[in-house]
């Protein structure tokens, strides 16, 4: 019964740290997609922002680390949650339709987990190993062009001049979109918000942010794509 207990609570502990990393990505996103819309807005403020972002020993040298972090973890801990949970089915429902017992996003989670972070690994080398290799490696801190202006506004728009790089991004973003259509509900409830009056509010804001954040990353690559 004691040995029982332990599992419980260890696999209740493991939800509660898969919710939270995953909240703390969901606010990571927002703000990534904040600034990187600044650059349909106003190239110039996109500019500014990055500079400062690419530059302050804070974001540099904590929250840089902190959200590499958070995603290692996040993944880590999803792949074994789900090696978790089939190790403990000892006996296969064969008959059962899983489709009438659950949506097709909570089954298929750790593939759109697995494709979205194959997607980020790309994000990773077409945006942030650029930047590092320029700053740490190059040695270059100035963010700046030749004719003087910042450079963060023109790489961004090269890298979605290649329509098969766009398309990657696109389908990388719906992927996204279905990833979030279930985690974000699945991390409120995991942290205790089961209450009905709760839930259906927690829907409509999950829904809500799982179809407008990716709808607009799509939109800002289109919309570079289209321009340049």
């Amino acid at each position: 019964m004691a040995t029982n207990s332990g599992l419980l609570k260890s696999s209740l502990s493991r939800k509660y740290w898969m919710a939270a990393s995953g909240l703390f990505l969901i606010i990571f996103l927002l703000q990534h997609f904040t600034i990187n819309m600044l650059s349909v807005i106003s190239p110039d403020t996109f500019n500014e922002v990055s500079h400062f972002m690419g530059n302050n020993p804070l974001v540099q040298f904590l929250l840089q680390p902190i959200l590499i972090g958070g995603v290692i973890f996040h993944f880590v801990m999803g792949f074994v949650l789900e090696a978790k949970n089939r190790a403990s089915r000892s006996v296969k429902y064969a008959f059962q339709d899983a489709a009438a017992s659950s949506s097709w996003m909570s089954r298929n989670m750790i593939y759109t987990g697995l494709v979205v972070l194959v997607f980020l690994a790309l994000h990773f080398y077409d945006f942030w190993l650029p930047e590092i290799t320029t700053k740490y490696i190059v040695g270059d801190t100035s963010g700046l062009l030749p004719n003087g202006g910042f450079r963060y506004f023109e790489e961004l728009q090269h890298k979605f001049v290649d329509p098969t790089r766009v398309g990657i991004y696109v389908l990388g973003f719906i992927l996204l979109s279905l990833h979030l259509m279930h985690g974000f509900q699945s991390a409120f409830q995991s942290l205790g918000a089961r209450q009905p009056k709760y839930y259906s509010l927690v829907q409509s804001i999950g829904n809500l942010y799982a179809v407008a954040i990716p709808c607009g990353f799509i939109f800002i690559a289109l919309y570079h794509f289209l321009a340049h």
